[in-house]
């Protein structure tokens, strides 16, 4: 694909990102590799996590001679930051939100304000267009930078990949899942206690912590460790429970609930920052407030035969129609074709 400028400029993507082994890298790897199935030409440039804090004393990337767009994030350090070329940068959360404040330690919050504020900044000032993955990062990243022009394109998920297994009925045990790292901005602390409230009437499948945080809370007897999960047996996890719990304090926008949405899971989560954009309330899963016992209730609620498989339909559907990866990257090739034009 050629986009006429001054002469010929081809649209290439370039993508230079530090690995840092979160959704992050996740979401560049799906950009790119979907990119390439589209036959545009895409690569990226993987930077060891240290860039992130001492890029002083990694090599600064360059881009491929084919590369007509970078694709960045706000944390790229700025002195990586990609001169040479227009520039989209994503913004995936805002840890300059208030909320997140009581769930940082003093030198997290110490790192976020005097490194990651003004590296922000100044990738926001050198884009040429920002955007954000939910309306609610929009809003806190307008708030903290006073930037005005961000769109918002939210994540997408594979649903050819992300598919519901043929089920007539929820799983007596009824099967909660909970996919995630056991930091208390999760809200693991709800996990156990919600579990003891529902009984031998439920179980929660869980994954494993990447730091083994999960061994600091106790579990009762039914509860089950899944360990580290990826690729198809990840998909396996979803298509074989009945409904996903993320008592999440805060998201920017969660993969997990969109992959779990599209295996047709109904999902039980708390009525925080961006979720009320992805769960619908009644039709998709449902909303609480932080309490053991609306969440209790709201697991037996959901695991009512008709109920469950109403929003089993309905949380495909909303995946379909607003989060499929397929509409998020033609909205990226529309920024990228707007920025070569």
């Amino acid at each position: 694909m050629d986009v006429k400028g001054q002469g010929e400029m081809r649209l290439g993507i370039w993508f230079p990102a530090v690995r840092c082994g979160s959704g992050t890298d996740q979401f560049t790897m799906r950009l790119c590799t979907a990119l390439r199935e589209r036959g545009m030409r895409a690569a990226i440039s993987w930077i060891p996590h240290r860039g992130e804090y001492i890029p002083w004393l990694v090599a600064r990337p360059r881009p491929p001679e084919w590369a007509g767009v970078a694709h960045v994030n706000t944390w790229l350090p700025r002195l990586l930051f990609p001169e040479e070329l227009p520039v989209v940068a994503t913004i995936h959360s805002c840890v300059h939100d208030p909320a997140l404040s009581p769930y940082k330690t003093r030198a997290q919050a110490l790192y976020h304000r005097l490194w990651i504020l003004p590296n922000e900044a100044a990738v926001m000032k050198r884009a040429r267009i920002l955007v954000a993955v939910s309306r609610y990062t929009a809003e806190r990243v307008r708030a903290a930078f006073g930037v005005a022009d961000i769109r918002v394109i939210y994540n997408g998920v594979d649903c050819r990949r992300f598919a519901p297994a043929p089920r007539t009925g929820p799983h007596r045990p009824f099967r909660l899942l909970y996919v995630g790292n056991w930091s208390p901005l999760k809200g693991v602390e709800f996990l156990g206690p919600v579990m003891e409230r529902l009984g031998g009437a439920f179980e929660l499948a869980y994954t494993r912590d990447r730091c083994g945080r999960h061994a600091r809370y106790r579990l009762p007897g039914n509860c089950r460790d899944l360990g580290r999960l990826g690729g198809d047996d990840l998909v396996r996890a979803y298509q074989e429970a009945d409904t996903l719990f993320l008592p999440s304090h805060l998201e920017g926008l969660p993969l997990t609930v969109l992959e779990a949405m599209a295996c047709g899971l109904p999902v039980i989560a708390a009525q925080v920052a961006s979720l009320p954009e992805v769960v619908e309330h009644g039709v998709t899963g449902l909303l609480c407030r932080h309490s053991v016992e609306e969440f209790a209730e709201a697991c037996r609620d959901v695991a009512d035969p008709s109920v469950w498989r109403s929003m089993r339909e309905g949380a495909r559907e909303r995946v379909e129609q607003l989060f499929a990866e397929s509409d998020m990257v033609e909205r990226y090739i529309s920024l990228y074709e707007e920025l070569c034009s």
